[in-house]
């Protein structure tokens, strides 16, 4: 076995002090216009902020704010991505976003929709990169009998 843990009875440092979950570091630059990336799935949304040459600004989803199971792929939980991402793209001063949009989720629209609500940023345009298999998939063995 191991030694056996003796608490102490004098505080830490910084010990009892909670990091509040609404703070969060930005980059000190401004950001006039950039890219919204939204990956909808049946599991999870995800979205992205990043500059016009694809750099990572800011992001969240729906796992890393604490909802899990079959609740991370609703409409609401996507709504609360958008608006935390909203909260982050308003104080980088975001004016104009294009917004890309990928997968087959609940979540696809009310993300946007959310983002959009808090940060009062103008769409440029909307694209849809859901991928599309040309083929499909192999087909099955013919059956022997």
């Amino acid at each position: 076995m191991g030694k056996k843990r003796v608490p102490s009875k004098g505080l830490k440092a910084g010990a009892g002090v909670k990091k509040g979950t609404g703070s969060f570091r930005l980059p000190r630059k401004k950001l006039p216009s950039g890219i919204l990336q939204v990956q909808a799935t049946f599991n999870n949304t995800k979205a992205i902020l990043s500059d016009l040459e694809g750099n990572a600004v800011a992001w969240s989803s729906s796992g890393s704010l604490g909802f899990k199971g079959a609740r991370k792929s609703t409409p609401f939980a996507a709504a609360k991505v958008g608006e935390i991402l909203g909260e982050k793209a308003k104080a980088l001063g975001l004016g104009e976003v294009r917004v890309i949009v990928k997968g087959v989720g609940a979540g696809r629209e009310s993300c946007i929709r959310s983002f959009i609500g808090v940060c009062n940023a103008t769409i440029e345009h909307i694209t849809d990169a859901t991928p599309m298999p040309f083929n499909g998939p192999r087909a099955p063995k013919p059956r022997r009998v």
